[in-house]
């Protein structure tokens, strides 16, 4: 009898650990509260095929939370859901932080209007961005008006709110919180750009901050502040348009961030890891532009390339 009831204890504990190991097993599906960083493109005005217009989005619990939107942001994004981040379905990119008007950071954003409603986006797109943003949208609207209005009342029977684009301009300071994530802009130094920011994502688990094209700037110190991710923009002076030209000299000093700025901002930054983004480059080789950062930063980073997840 002793030995029936030790067999059926062993058996009720085997049950128990069983059951334990299955709550266990439970925990994982918060593995999706992880935060990560999509570079969707780290593109210029430079007409590469291997780099889409500059566009991020940060995944966190579910939901993706898009910046900027350059040229091929809708493809580079499916491409993101097909490499398994399915947060980045064309049907779920709901929400956009612009950070600031110039075209090659919002040539994408008729395709992003556009693109996701066609492909049954019910959900009105909500766009966060500089003063202007208004008069941007509304002027895209009517640009493709006929499209509007066959799709609404043609043969597509399209719905009547995917389309549709409710925008928030913004003031540094918060402009978005959610359960999953408080969004914080912060302005930025970008040449005559009378409107532009970066913006802080702090969620659970991570802080990141995005410095959307800048000349150097303590803003982005006080942003980042020990941040897990940087993601800062940088040029390479050795283009051979800048060292023949002092207008160009002048420009990029005031528009964008050297390698030899960068390493200064980011050293006093403290990032956990800096990734390079928006690398103006032209002629010269990624390789000579990481080795310039080498030479001025002694921490971690990565220089991004379209799709690379960190």
């Amino acid at each position: 009898m002793r030995s029936m009831n030790g067999i059926l204890i062993l058996q009720l504990v085997k049950i128990l650990l069983a059951s334990s190991a299955g709550f266990a097993q439970e925990k994982p599906a918060s593995v999706g509260a992880h935060t990560q960083l999509v570079v969707l493109g780290t593109g210029t005005p430079l007409a590469d095929p291997e780099r889409s217009g500059p566009a991020l989005a940060v995944v966190v619990n579910g939901a993706a939370y898009l910046v900027d939107c350059g040229p091929g942001v809708v493809r580079r994004a499916a491409a993101a859901d097909k490499n398994g981040i399915k947060e980045l379905a064309v049907d779920k990119l709901r929400i956009v932080f612009i950070t600031h008007l110039h075209s090659d950071h919002t040539l994408g954003y008729p395709d992003l209007i556009f693109s996701p409603w066609v492909l049954e986006r019910a959900e009105p797109l909500e766009a966060y961005g500089p003063r202007g943003l208004k008069s941007m949208t509304a002027h895209i609207e009517k640009a493709w008006a006929e499209d509007i209005r066959l799709r609404l009342h043609g043969l597509e029977e399209a719905n009547t709110t995917g389309y549709k684009v409710n925008v928030h301009e913004i003031q540094p300071g918060v402009v978005y919180r959610d359960d999953n994530v408080t969004v914080t802009a912060f302005p930025v130094k970008h040449g005559t750009w009378k409107y532009a920011f970066g913006y802080r994502f702090d969620t659970k688990d991570r802080r990141i901050v995005i410095s959307g094209d800048t000349a150097p700037t303590d803003e982005i110190v006080k942003a980042c502040d020990g941040c897990d991710v940087l993601l800062h923009e940088v040029f390479n002076p050795k283009r051979k348009k800048i060292v023949e030209s002092k207008q160009k000299q002048t420009y990029f000093k005031a528009f964008h961030t050297s390698p030899e700025e960068l390493g200064e901002i980011a050293t006093r930054a403290r990032p956990k890891l800096l990734v390079l983004y928006h690398q103006v480059m032209g002629e010269t080789t990624e390789e000579d532009l990481v080795e310039q950062v080498k030479q001025h930063y002694a921490g971690k980073f990565v220089s991004a390339k379209d799709l690379g997840v960190y």
